[in-house]
């Protein structure tokens, strides 16, 4: 797939408010200052579409990116939000949950985990509770290029023993680098393959 157009939407505060439109839906969440706008931005090819920033949990909306006029990438909210009041945490757990879980035109969560960790139990929790709630979601590996090339797979290897721990069946995968724009054309195929699936 080749991505000739990618657009910004609209900010939501709720699910109730994001676009009336029934084109496909990909979200992408992870843990605050995991890389998200930056890998968002690779996967376009447009440095400014999500903003980034070195400060963790900047993203505090839904943002909706319409993507050559046929689908639409989401941005959320990270979760293990940096300093927050418990208000603020909870309103953007929220929001976070009526999404995943209201939104009908969601086809697919990508769950962004930093390669560099080893497996962190907040990560976890919150794959555990797609995989409970029936949410179908793809895991992808980010700023693999701050890591060896042996050191990769072995990362890989330590989460996939982790995680099946609780899963029969591992979630798939891909390893990227937003500096590299390393597994741009894998998970832009996954999301055409699906696409055309539907």
């Amino acid at each position: 797939m080749e991505i000739k157009n990618a657009e910004f939407v609209v900010s939501s505060p709720m699910v109730t408010m994001c676009p009336k439109d029934t084109k496909p839906e990909y979200a992408f969440i992870g843990r605050s200052n995991v890389g998200k706008s930056s890998l968002i931005n690779m996967l376009c090819r447009n440095r400014k579409l999500a903003k980034t920033s070195s400060t963790p949990g900047k993203t505090l909306l839904i943002n909706h990116f319409i993507i050559n006029k046929e689908w639409y990438l989401v941005d959320l909210p990270g979760y293990g939000f940096a300093k927050r009041s418990k208000k603020e945490i909870q309103r953007l757990d929220q929001m976070i949950r009526g999404y995943i879980l209201g939104r009908e035109q969601l086809v697919n969560v990508f769950v962004l985990i930093d390669i560099r960790l080893e497996p962190q139990a907040i990560d976890l929790e919150f794959i555990n509770w797609l995989g409970m709630s029936g949410i179908p979601f793809t895991i992808v590996f980010t700023k693999a290029d701050k890591l060896s090339r042996q050191k990769v797979p072995q990362s890989v290897a330590d989460y996939q023993t982790k995680l099946s721990e609780t899963w029969e069946e591992l979630p798939p995968y891909f390893v990227t680098s937003a500096e590299k724009g390393d597994g741009r054309d894998d998970v832009l195929s996954y999301i055409e393959q699906i696409n055309k699936s539907l």
